[in-house]
């Protein structure tokens, strides 16, 4: 008997990305697309609807935005999980995007394979940013605003470490 397959929504503002995406994960035995929206709002309603397992969001959406959307999201249902799959690169947006909730941060140009990883790592509840994303958050953009223990955790946060392991690693409860 085959495992259960992780029920995805997309949402991107782009049909060529939703059906492109939704082609790649079709393929794959592991995933289900159950979903497309083209906008924040019908994020949210195909999400009560649909109750997918993870949800793969741009960042850029007509609008409420993506962090928005997820910020939406996660006061409907803490228990939901997105992944941030975004042509938008900047430390700053991808900060925000995990701040928000966000599990995991992907940008478009990753290939498939790690995009379906990063889907399959969410859906376990676990941290997952790609090589490139981190690039960006280690970059150092923008981070003059932050205080030195907030620069650690989220140096941490880029290495892929999970809540608890970051807690342990800096001794805190």
């Amino acid at each position: 008997m085959s495992p259960p397959r992780t029920r995805v929504l997309i949402v991107d503002d782009h049909p060529v990305v939703r059906e492109g995406l939704r082609a790649v994960l079709d393929l794959r035995p592991d995933c289900e697309v159950v979903g497309e929206a083209a906008d924040g709002e019908a994020a949210l309603v195909d999400y009560a609807r649909l109750q997918p397992d993870v949800v793969v969001m741009d960042l850029r959406l007509p609008g409420a935005s993506g962090i928005a959307t997820i910020q939406e999201l996660r006061r409907r249902d803490p228990k939901t999980r997105v992944l941030v799959l975004t042509s938008f690169g900047g430390d700053a947006e991808i900060r925000r995007a995990l701040d928000a909730g966000a599990l995991g941060v992907v940008l478009k140009g990753a290939p498939s394979r790690e995009v379906a990883e990063a889907i399959r790592r969410v859906h376990g509840g676990e941290l997952s940013i790609s090589e490139d994303a981190r690039a960006e958050l280690r970059s150092g953009e923008g981070l003059s605003a932050l205080t030195r223990r907030e620069l650690e955790v989220l140096a941490l946060m880029a290495e892929g470490l999970r809540n608890r392991e970051i807690a342990d690693k800096l001794g805190l409860s």
